[in-house]
């Protein structure tokens, strides 16, 4: 049975699962479906209800029926190759390969698409994490300069963050969580729907990386003045136990948004409390595997197999 791994080529963290799928001895097929149609091929039929067919990539050719698992990690749009009617063509493949693919029946998914388009949403995610009994700082979703205005008085002070996660600029950059000084102008607002969060006194962030029912938890001792750990230098990462107040939330979390993986966003105030901030279901790993040892990489080869 073969694994399918769905990814860009300049992701060097599917590389680490692979080559841990690779010694393991599993048929590893990874394509990018943003080169669907051109370098990946696809072929199907439906008979009476049942789907025969192929992929192939390079050399590599896999019957649909042989696919074990798939692990959507990082991939383009389908049809990003397309040179006519881009538009729909991109939609057509779309709908050819993954329709191709939904419809074999057993495939293990990490994530499944729609549990992976549906998790990447904000404001759902922190319902959820409510819902479960995790903390979360109180937020604004706004177009409404008064609203923002009376949110950062009453809840002060906040910080603001992107909604999607996606920067505006080509190639794609992250956009840093930022402090909102007292008596910012809010007037822009007006122009985009702006996330006002209240910020946490905290002593730490945690990266709690979740593989299937498996935790790996990293703390760094960042303290209050770190706001955003993305864009600080020298970020050390330690190993530590998840809070048994902590580990069933999260299972709980995961298993109502249908998550396989997922690398949740934690901040730690002064009395040691967690507060849950976000979840990607497509999250990096690999530099906290590389700076604690965690073997993220190998739970989630032997997951998908």
């Amino acid at each position: 049975m073969t694994v399918l791994v769905l990814s860009c080529p300049e992701d060097i963290t599917a590389d680490l699962v692979i080559d841990r799928l690779s010694t393991m001895g599993v048929p590893v097929l990874r394509f990018d479906p943003a080169d669907f149609p051109g370098r990946v091929g696809l072929s199907t039929s439906y008979t009476k209800g049942t789907i025969t067919g192929s992929i192939t990539h390079g050399r590599r050719t896999v019957d649909v029926a042989d696919v074990r698992s798939i692990w959507i990690r990082r991939p383009g749009r389908p049809g990003g190759g397309a040179t006519v009617q881009r538009g729909w063509t991109a939609h057509e493949c779309d709908h050819a390969l993954y329709g191709a693919l939904r419809a074999q029946p057993g495939i293990r998914w990490m994530n499944h698409p729609d549990a992976q388009r549906a998790a990447r949403y904000k404001a759902g995610q922190l319902c959820t994490a409510h819902a479960v009994g995790l903390s979360t700082p109180d937020l604004v979703i706004t177009t409404v300069p008064a609203d923002a205005e009376a949110f950062a008085t009453r809840s002060g002070p906040v910080v603001c963050k992107s909604i999607s996660g996606r920067h505006p600029d080509d190639p794609p950059a992250a956009l840093p969580t930022t402090l909102v000084p007292p008596g910012a102008d809010f007037s822009a607002v007006a122009h985009a729907p702006t996330c006002l969060q209240r910020r946490v006194a905290k002593v730490a962030d945690i990266r709690l990386t979740v593989v299937g029912d498996r935790l790996f938890c990293a703390r760094s001792d960042t303290g209050h003045r770190v706001l955003d750990w993305r864009f600080e230098e020298g970020v050390e990462w330690r190993n530590v136990p998840v809070p048994e107040s902590i580990g069933p939330k999260v299972r709980a979390f995961m298993a109502a948004s249908g998550l396989a993986y997922g690398a949740l966003d934690f901040v730690v105030d002064e009395a040691e409390g967690w507060h849950f901030l976000e979840c990607n279901p497509a999250g990096q790993f690999g530099f906290i595997e590389l700076t604690t040892g965690q073997p993220v990489a190998l739970a989630i080869a032997e997951w998908l197999t």
